[in-house]
């Protein structure tokens, strides 16, 4: 008989933050936080989308690097490197050539890039209330779903709107994720009806560990966060919730809960890929 795998547990940091127009600052507050958490026990930090920057469009294109130009990647590599902690930065603007990217990247311990993930979904919609939001206007579309391990675990990354898209969820844990890791920047009015239930819909039907880690309060040009980061776990329970408010909350995952629920409620074994192209 093949011997049962050893448990495993990771303690993953929720770095809530309020970002704004000024990158100096924003990047601060990101290094703060990844501080506070690691001194905290926490061995993964995850930040919020857009936690270099929020603003207007047109600072956004002036603002946006390349990946080896950014000092905000820059910053975070470096805290990484000194704290010996893995950081997920949330997402920060890159330039590659004529395109800007919603850009996010998994950095290990020793500051090296263990995954770059480009937002697939774009938020263009009208929500209740005749806000509109354009994210096409700035940010091309990235075309590749992306990943990385620490340990026994294995982790997908996905970006705020794409939450709403299902077949990504499926897809990466089809590919072995057992954590999706997701920053966003949900707004107010669809973060207050939606955030929780999409989070805990994901967690559900994949039977994984969700971390949704989300920016909070006000920011321009008119932009108003939701918050209440959290993390659900493969039973669809939220496991911790942040308050209101810029805030770090822990929360232990562990691979017992995991294969425990996957096997008492053996639900992806039950996938019709016959009919159903995953």
């Amino acid at each position: 008989m093949t011997p049962e795998r050893e448990e495993a547990k990771i303690t993953i940091g929720l770095a809530q933050l309020n970002s704004k127009d000024s990158p100096g600052a924003n990047l601060e507050a990101a290094l703060d936080s990844i501080s506070k958490l690691t001194d905290r026990g926490a061995e993964l930090v995850v930040l919020p989308e857009h936690a270099d920057f929020i603003g207007p469009d047109e600072m956004k294109r002036r603002l946006a690097k390349p990946l080896e130009q950014s000092s905000y990647v820059d910053g975070i590599r470096s805290r990484a490197a000194e704290l010996k902690c893995y950081v997920h930065l949330g997402s920060f603007l890159e330039r590659d050539g004529d395109r800007i990217y919603n850009c996010a990247l998994a950095i290990g311990p020793g500051g090296e890039v263990l995954a770059r993930y480009r937002k697939l979904h774009l938020f263009d919609v009208e929500i209740p209330g005749g806000k509109k939001y354009l994210e096409s206007a700035t940010i091309s579309p990235g075309q590749e779903i992306a990943g990385f391990s620490i340990g026994q675990f294995n982790f997908g990354l996905a970006t705020c709107y794409d939450l709403r898209f299902p077949e990504l969820f499926r897809r990466l844990v089809l590919n072995g994720a057992d954590v999706i890791l997701l920053p966003a920047a949900f707004t107010m009015q669809t973060g207050r009806d939606h955030w929780e239930i999409l989070l805990r819909a994901r967690a559900i039907e994949n039977l994984c560990w969700v971390v949704g880690v989300g920016q909070w309060g006000e920011a321009p040009p008119q932009h108003l966060c939701y918050g209440r980061s959290m993390v659900v776990n493969p039973w669809g329970l939220v496991a911790v919730q942040a308050p209101d408010g810029v805030a770090n909350v822990t929360a232990d995952i562990d691979t017992h809960t995991l294969r425990q629920t996957r096997t008492r409620f053996p639900a992806l074994d039950h996938i019709r890929d016959d009919l159903f192209n995953f």
